[in-house]
């Protein structure tokens, strides 16, 4: 504890003050005794001089010193392949508490040691863990034991696992500031499996079409032989193959020619036929899920004059086999009437120059949904009087640079968990400087961001008009997004052209002439994923009401149906039904609006993949690469006392931690009892002599 306040000489000075002080008082004749009339006046000048001290501000500075024992992390691969690829359960068993009686050693030797699973905190003993993950993520587990301990003083990390590693990044590439031992679960001897282990096929396929889905097979310990692989949907067997197992390779492909049935989404199954010997079935069967459309959407992208943009929006719709795109320039690409479109792209339409009158003629008299994108040509006059949702009232003409940022509460459909991120990387481009005012109905998709702060302007909104959908987007520059992503990330755009291809999925949905619109927000879950609803509902001029209560009957392919109620809400609370097994369920909503009930149909569909089974063998070669590039080492079960042995012998270091607090000393409660009491012995000490 250290006192600091001004230079010496004011200390001197506060002395000086309070010296005088005592003099003036206690130098004239007294009633008591010359002994007690020294202490009163030694009072009265540490009183006086501690006070005037007061007044110059000393700062009480204290010095707190913590050690933080090193930190040991055993994380375990609780992941359903572990046991799977473990010949013997009770040497697994053996294993774990043996880690548990390692981890009470290294307590007692003053490491701090804290427990993990792939996603959660492990069980207070490791001997209870369950092996239930659907599938293993060993980057994410590393890394974020990297984030959460960053200026901690972790040592070592202990990764119990069977090394493979099914999703998110391959570890090998990470980087890691701890030392890593491994300890090698699972059998690398290739067991006697048939196995499928891939998949290929279009996800989407139009109705009355021939499309192919292709099976690769995988195999060990059955070369020479044959195997059957089905094709089936909802039982019924569709197509069946003989593969020969061909004693050179361990892989074969084979090829089922399907024709599309009805639309809707359709889940066939390819399976492997059991042979005598496999040691698991889990990784026989895998669901390919199709979804069969009556036909392309027709789209007619317009422009007032050649722009990059057109390019772009061009390139994000013919990536996607849902779209159809017809393109139309004044004096270069004539509108063609004799098509069907069943949506537009107006690229600065209406424009300044008057230019596309014939194509805005034709989309207001078919009443298409329609996308508009705003810029440098745009007559926004003429826009605004086209009852889009958004009122835009320029600022004299002039522009500002903004980049995109996703609104988080729009769920009329969702992106991608990286498209957020994506979106950050996304270069500011050109927007008017104006007054955007939205209308009844609309929402944001994409708010404005200068700099790094977001402002409440929009930059992207959908709205209903007219029985119609429309969206607006404030710039001409979005085709800088897209090269942009497409030049960080290997040529692929992705979440640019998902964020354009499901915005004209949108705006053809006929959700605006439904009351009630129920939908899942996602084209697809997998069986980790929380299955969520989002909803709407809407009064006799198709106006947003909130706080309706809806009933969801969710049906699987046995046709067991479970029922959920929950209330619409105006801040986009979606249902959440947590994870669902794999499948194609269908749903019924049901709900009451202004006295008339209302229903909404339609499917969901749960993939099923069977990750942890794709493998017929543990992987140790991935652990030795994460020791070898984390200067750590492996080891196998039966060499748990020399890892033990290793972590103790290393002797790492605990870590002093010095914290200093400044504060006025005037602050502090004690220096008011101390300054009372001062006051209080003078006073007593002069009554008691004979004085006031």
């Amino acid at each position: 504890m250290v006192f600091s306040a001004s230079s010496p000489w004011l200390i001197l000075l506060c002395l000086v003050v309070g010296a005088g002080y005592a003099a003036l008082l206690y130098s004239k004749k007294a009633p008591w005794s010359r002994p007690v009339n020294y202490v009163l006046a030694f009072l009265r000048f540490a009183l006086v001089s501690f006070l005037c001290w007061l007044l110059l501000g000393p700062v009480l500075r204290t010095h707190t010193t913590t050690t933080e024992a090193p930190v040991v992390v055993l994380a375990v691969d609780n992941s359903q392949s572990v046991p799977l690829f473990s010949p013997d359960s009770s040497a697994l068993r053996r294993t774990l508490a043996g880690l548990d009686a390692m981890t009470a050693r290294l307590r007692e030797a003053g490491y701090e040691v804290a427990l993990r699973n792939l996603d959660t905190a492990a069980p207070a003993r490791l001997a209870q863990t369950r092996f239930r993950a659907p599938a293993t993520n060993l980057d994410r587990l590393l890394g974020e034991l990297q984030t959460g301990y960053e200026g901690r003083n972790l040592s070592a990390v202990v990764l119990a696992s069977d090394g493979l590693a099914n999703a998110g990044r391959p570890p090998v590439f990470a980087e890691f500031s701890y030392p890593l031992y491994a300890l090698a679960l699972g059998d690398t001897l290739p067991r006697r499996d048939l196995r499928v282990t891939d998949l290929r096929y279009n996800r989407v396929a139009f109705a009355g079409n021939r499309f192919p889905v292709e099976a690769e097979i995988g195999y060990d310990g059955f070369a020479g032989g044959t195997a059957t692989v089905l094709l089936r949907e909802n039982g019924r067997v569709l197509g069946r193959q003989q593969v020969t197992l061909s004693p050179t390779r361990r892989l074969q492909r084979t090829t089922f020619l399907l024709t599309a049935a009805a639309p809707g989404k359709h889940r066939y199954e390819v399976l492997v036929e059991q042979q005598p010997g496999e040691f698991t079935l889990l990784n026989n069967t895998r669901n390919a899920y199709v979804d069969i459309v009556k036909g392309r959407l027709r789209v007619l992208l317009a422009g007032a004059a050649p722009h990059p943009d057109l390019k772009a929006l061009r390139a994000a719709l013919l990536g996607n086999d849902n779209f159809d795109v017809t393109l139309a320039l004044p004096g270069l690409a004539p509108l063609r009437t004799d098509q069907d479109y069943d949506v537009a792209i107006l690229h600065q339409l209406p424009s300044r120059p008057e230019a596309g009158r014939d194509v805005l003629q034709y989309v207001r008299q078919r009443q298409l949904p329609a996308l508009y994108v705003l810029g440098a040509q745009s007559d926004l006059a003429a826009y605004n009087e086209l009852g889009t949702g958004l009122r835009v009232s320029p600022r004299g003409g002039q522009t500002q640079e903004a980049a995109p940022a996703l609104n988080p509460g729009f769920t009329r459909f969702s992106l991608e968990p990286e498209a957020a991120a994506r979106l950050r990387e996304y270069p500011p481009t050109a927007v008017p400087l104006a007054d955007a005012r939205l209308g009844s109905g609309a929402e944001v998709i994409l708010y404005q961001q200068a700099g790094r702060t977001r402002v409440n302007k929009p930059l992207l909104v959908v709205a209903g008009a007219a029985g119609r959908r429309q969206a607006t987007l404030l710039t001409d520059g979005s085709w800088q997004w897209r090269l942009q992503e497409a030049a960080t990330h290997a040529d692929r755009a992705d979440t640019y052209d998902r964020l354009v291809t499901r915005l004209l999925q949108l705006l053809t949905q006929d959700s605006r002439r439904k009351r009630l619109d129920v939908y899942p927000t996602q084209d697809a879950f997998s069986t980790q994923d929380d299955v969520t609803f989002g909803a709407e509902t809407y009064n006799a001029v198709f106006e947003r009401v909130y706080g309706q209560q809806i009933s969801l009957t969710l049906t699987d392919e046995q046709n067991r149906p479970r029922t959920f109620s929950f209330t619409n809400r105006p801040d986009g609370g979606v249902l959440h039904l947590g994870p669902l097994p794999g499948g194609l369920y269908r749903y019924t909503a049901r709900a009451t609006v202004a006295g008339q009930p209302q229903e909404d149909r339609g499917e969901v569909l749960v993939q099923d993949q069977q990750l942890e089974a794709t493998a017929a063998h543990a992987d140790h070669n991935t652990l030795y690469q994460l020791t070898q590039r984390s200067n750590g080492q492996l080891f196998y079960p039966q060499q748990l006392p020399q890892l033990e042995q290793r972590l103790l012998q290393a002797r790492f270091k605990p870590v002093l931690h010095t914290q200093e607090e400044e504060k006025d000393l005037i602050d502090e409660w004690w220096l008011f009892l101390l300054l009372m009491g001062v006051v209080t012995a003078e006073w007593a000490l002069r009554r008691y002599s004979g004085g006031i």
